[in-house]
């Protein structure tokens, strides 16, 4: 399936580079896949398309201040490190610039030398394996020294760490934020709950994959990028116990879907206790298992994530609903407005 399928055009002025102000005041769009018919309200009405039964997947994911700024030691030459995952002990995949810069054994030197990194590996795409060396914590230095992941669109600085974070962010170890969650707050998820919907947590630490584009012609060249994922048997006992109930099983964002589909996958249909690393791509003539719909952002063209929405939704339905976006000024990617699949 060719990738241009995919394609939109997309005014460069509809990337939103700022959250908005309240999280649950984002626009919503709601998109029934089976016929393809539109609704448009505020995200804080999503009550409205929910019932008492019904099961939210929420993706906890905690994103790290992954990305590092550094010189490195014999030259003194600015490096940018992208810590992407956790390989074993301190040694961490990242992406490097300039990567041509960096061979095994090169030293970056961060702050005023409270941390240092050895290159230990040389990887495709820019990426390098590194050591890293510290007193202390290391999450906690990297606190002290790490900036937000912003996506390479976003422009701008980010003061507000937590902007970038979701409400219900508790695992670490996340290159960048399941951002389809950054729409809610505290005090919906609580409306929610009281509605008798239920709230279930699952985990994928978003790496790689979110920032590589497809870059061959057709889908079935694109390689995915491995992510770790993990969820518990309560989650999966409550999964089971809504789908039993006749319930729906709605996910937060892509992340959460491949999570899901990802399990039911290897699990013959069924939800269960498991973790691992998936590197699932989903996009058309895909078989759901797992879910009835999702929550998501507006996604870029020819992205991973437009494919695997109109997987869901059918490529024309999500196509026609994107020129309505378009139209309507609704706000993309990372930092934007929301759509409903139902």
């Amino acid at each position: 399936m060719k990738v241009d399928l995919f394609d939109f055009h997309l005014p460069e002025e509809l990337i939103a580079q700022t959250p908005l102000e309240k999280r649950a005041e984002s626009r919503l769009m709601v998109l029934d896949k089976q016929t393809g018919n539109l609704e448009h309200t505020k995200f804080k009405e999503i009550t409205s398309f929910l019932k008492p039964g019904d099961c939210l997947v929420l993706n906890d994911t905690k994103v790290l201040p992954a990305r590092l700024y550094g010189t490195k030691k014999d030259t003194g030459a600015n490096i940018e490190l992208l810590l992407l995952k956790q390989i074993e002990g301190d040694v961490w995949e990242t992406l490097a610039k300039p990567a041509k810069r960096i061979q095994v054994g090169t030293e970056v030197v961060f702050g005023d030398g409270q941390l240092t990194a050895v290159c230990v590996g040389e990887l495709e795409h820019g990426g390098r394996e590194f050591e890293f060396r510290y007193d202390g914590i290391f999450y906690e230095v990297l606190e002290e020294l790490g900036e937000m992941p912003l996506p390479p669109y976003i422009k701008e600085r980010l003061t507000e760490r937590s902007r970038y974070q979701t409400v219900y962010a508790r695992e670490e170890g996340s290159a960048a934020a399941p951002t389809a969650g950054l729409h809610f707050t505290e005090e919906l998820l609580e409306e929610i709950k009281a509605m008798g919907v239920h709230i279930a947590f699952i985990t994928l630490h978003v790496g790689l994959g979110t920032f590589r584009p497809v870059s061959s012609d057709t889908i079935e060249g694109h390689d995915m990028h491995a992510e770790f994922y993990q969820m518990s048997s309560e989650t999966a006992e409550l999964l089971t116990k809504v789908r039993d109930e006749g319930g729906k099983i709605y996910s937060v964002g892509t992340t959460s879907t491949r999570t899901l589909e990802t399990i039911t996958r290897d699990h013959d249909g069924k939800f269960a206790e498991a973790s691992g690393w998936t590197n699932i791509f989903i996009y058309p003539g895909f078989e759901f298992r797992a879910i009835d719909g999702m929550i998501t952002n507006f996604h870029l063209p020819k992205s991973t994530l437009i494919m695997l929405i109109s997987a869901l939704a059918g490529r024309e339905h999500v196509l026609n609903a994107y020129e309505v976006a378009v139209k309507e000024h609704y706000r993309f990617f990372s930092f934007g407005d929301a759509m409903f699949i139902k």
